[in-house]
């Protein structure tokens, strides 16, 4: 069982089953979606999928005749998608989820239509919070 919420906590969902085909997808449709370098998403059974509160604040935009993507209405938070012509299954967006997963991405797609700033195997430092030159806002650490 998994489990999820939007940003400002409103929609909360739950997931029975696995998930499947998990990929980092680089295509403009996906970063525009998602504002970054990329989306990942992995497709889960409908029937698994369970909204658990907040069904009321989820909207949606029809980019192409049957396919939705469906989000927070308050927060704009991500949260599936849909297509009319396969009902058994929805494409989550991965980000979504708060609790682990066990299954991992098997590929970059689109790699063609990636951001020409990024660099998938950019050997970047790594840090556990903000990068060390960061300032902190006046007030906050």
């Amino acid at each position: 069982m998994y489990f999820g919420s939007c940003l400002c906590g409103t929609v909360r969902i739950e997931i029975e089953g696995g998930i499947s085909d998990i990929i980092h997808c680089h295509c403009s449709l996906c970063r525009k979606n998602s504002g970054t370098a990329f989306a990942t998403n992995g497709f889960i059974p409908s029937a698994g999928f369970r909204i658990v509160s907040g069904a009321e604040n989820i909207s949606f935009y029809e980019f192409k005749p049957g396919k939705k993507r469906h989000f927070c209405r308050t927060c704009a938070s991500p949260i599936y998608s849909s297509n009319d012509q396969d009902p058994t299954r929805l494409r989550l967006r991965l980000g979504i989820l708060d609790s682990d997963i066990s299954e991992r991405p098997i590929s970059h797609n689109f790699i063609t239509s990636k951001a020409n700033w990024e660099d998938l195997d950019a050997d970047l430092p790594r840090f556990e919070g903000f990068e060390p030159t960061r300032k902190p806002a006046q007030g906050k650490t």
